[in-house]
């Protein structure tokens, strides 16, 4: 029912703001159908982090008939539920993603006078498909006495009516046996939701101001939001989620696997339904799948190969055609340079022939200068 404050709440629990442009909060909402509506809030504490998936349910318990509007809260879980059986199922289970609902938090309006027969059927409905943890909303409204007794009205209610609650587990450590009795005796659980910085005392807590006093969310005196807050993150998550799976999901599991025949087809074939697949033959369907998607791949990675050593192959034929290309470009540099050296190797020879043709000729004219000189001075000559 819309106005118990349950955004509030989630929103003091996990220190966030859940809505968004794209999902936006309960005031800002036109249209109030029951519809299933998710959000995931990551949780960082000392170092370890944890993604949860909040589901929220806007407009139940709003309209005027609200016949079967717990229907499609009940399909979602179901719908999970159904997801990882799938999974489950499959040839390939190494990645198996958890959506199961671990947790229900009903929430119940403070009017004093019990719960609502709406609330009743709600819960009696969703007992063997979820862990139900009754919350008494806006606790703030009722006076401790109030509260007191409306507590005690509600839980001989939902033992009247044989509604089973979430059995927080016992253990052999008397602390631990003491805690769990703390919070059985706090049941149904009057919490408060607000993330409004307030001063009192000179001490800023979170809470909400009124004409005669603030209500503290985290002060155990006035209501039971850290008792909550430490039950579902710190102290009982694992056992919600092992109740979820070794109860709740096993259930759905027996039921579902009962229903189906060797052929596949169930009970309801007389009305025309078919039923799921049987295991067997689903798993016979997986591998078929898991077949055939193998050898898509085995011939998309051989067609991946064959191009390769075509790109391969091709690459080493243009490198093979530029090597002999610029080999021949070498081989024609090479036979130029060979005949430039050979012009020049023949000038020389001219220029050095030319230059012994003058040398020799120089030297006969030395030669001639000499005897003749020498015949002057014996008198050779007159």
């Amino acid at each position: 029912m819309s106005g118990l404050g349950k955004s509030t709440l989630i929103n003091s629990l996990f220190l966030t703001d859940l809505y968004s442009a794209e999902y936006p909060g309960p005031s800002h909402r036109i249209k109030k159908t029951v519809q299933v509506e998710q959000s995931k809030v990551l949780i960082k504490e000392g170092g370890v982090q944890l993604l949860l998936t909040i589901v929220d349910t806007p407009g139940f318990g709003d309209a005027v008939d609200n016949s079967n509007c717990w229907q499609p809260i009940i399909d979602h879980i179901d719908s999970k539920f159904e997801d990882y059986l799938n999974s489950e199922s499959r040839v390939n289970r190494r990645q198996m993603p958890d959506s199961r609902i671990h947790c229900c938090l009903y929430f119940i309006a403070p009017s004093g006078h019990g719960l609502k027969p709406l609330d009743i059927e709600f819960m009696k409905r969703l007992h063997e498909k979820v862990n139900v943890i009754p919350l008494i909303a806006k606790a703030d409204t009722l006076t401790p006495e109030e509260c007191q007794q409306f507590k005690k009205q509600i839980m001989r209610e939902i033992q009247e009516h044989k509604i089973k609650i979430y059995e927080f587990p016992e253990t052999d450590d008397e602390e631990e046996n003491r805690l769990v009795k703390k919070i059985k005796d706090k049941l149904p659980l009057a919490v408060v939701g607000s993330n409004t910085i307030i001063e009192v005392n000179s001490k800023r807590v979170r809470g909400r101001q009124y004409p005669w006093g603030v209500a503290e969310v985290e002060n155990s005196d006035h209501c039971d939001f850290t008792i909550l807050r430490d039950m579902l993150i710190r102290t009982h998550m694992q056992d919600l989620k092992d109740v979820t799976n070794n109860v709740h999901y096993e259930n759905y599991r027996s039921r579902k696997l009962a229903a189906v025949t060797y052929n596949g087809v169930d009970n309801n074939r007389a009305k025309g339904q078919l039923c799921t697949k049987s295991p067997l033959a689903q798993m016979e369907e997986e591998r078929r799948e898991h077949v055939t998607k193998m050898k898509k791949m085995e011939m998309e990675m051989e067609q991946v190969f064959e191009m390769k050593v075509k790109e391969k192959v091709q690459k080493l034929k243009d490198s093979e055609a530029e090597l002999q290309r610029r080999h021949e470009q070498m081989k024609k540099n090479l036979e130029a340079q060979h005949k430039e050296l050979e012009e020049k190797r023949r000038v020389f020879e001219e220029e050095r022939a030319n230059w012994e043709v003058q040398q020799r000729l120089e030297q006969q004219k030395l030669e001639a200068s000499r005897t003749l000189e020498k015949n002057k001075k014996k008198g050779k000559i007159f």
